[in-house]
């Protein structure tokens, strides 16, 4: 999950198709590139024989709007290697205020960072 968030972040699409399970691959994967992916925090992840999950939230910042991406993901093993199956997504906008800390992850106060 680290290495696809990685990937959304530096617009690596043919990492992220080369991820992606054949049956649930996109033909085309356009990364819009006013999209900033900063920081990803991850809650959960389970693996049961040649099947995991994974529950993490990737906070982004598009133009001067700051949201976040909840994400249920699967994944399957075929051989030695992980594939992104699909996923269960639930977005949000996030309104930092000044004095909290900054969505981007740096430990400073959002009036000192990225305001």
């Amino acid at each position: 999950m680290r290495s696809r968030f990685s990937a959304f972040s530096l617009q690596l699409a043919d990492y992220l198709r080369a991820t992606w399970h054949p049956s649930t691959r996109p033909s085309t994967l356009d990364l819009d590139d006013s999209t900033q992916w900063l920081a990803l925090q991850i809650f959960a992840s389970e693996v049961a024989k040649q099947v995991g999950q994974v529950q993490f939230q990737a906070i982004y910042r598009q133009a001067s709007q700051w949201g976040y991406l909840q994400e249920n993901s699967e994944f399957v093993r075929e051989g030695s290697r992980w594939y992104y199956l699909q996923g269960q997504t639930q977005q949000g906008t996030l309104k930092p205020g000044r004095n909290e800390a900054c969505p981007c992850g740096s430990g400073r106060k959002f009036k000192a960072c990225c305001l």
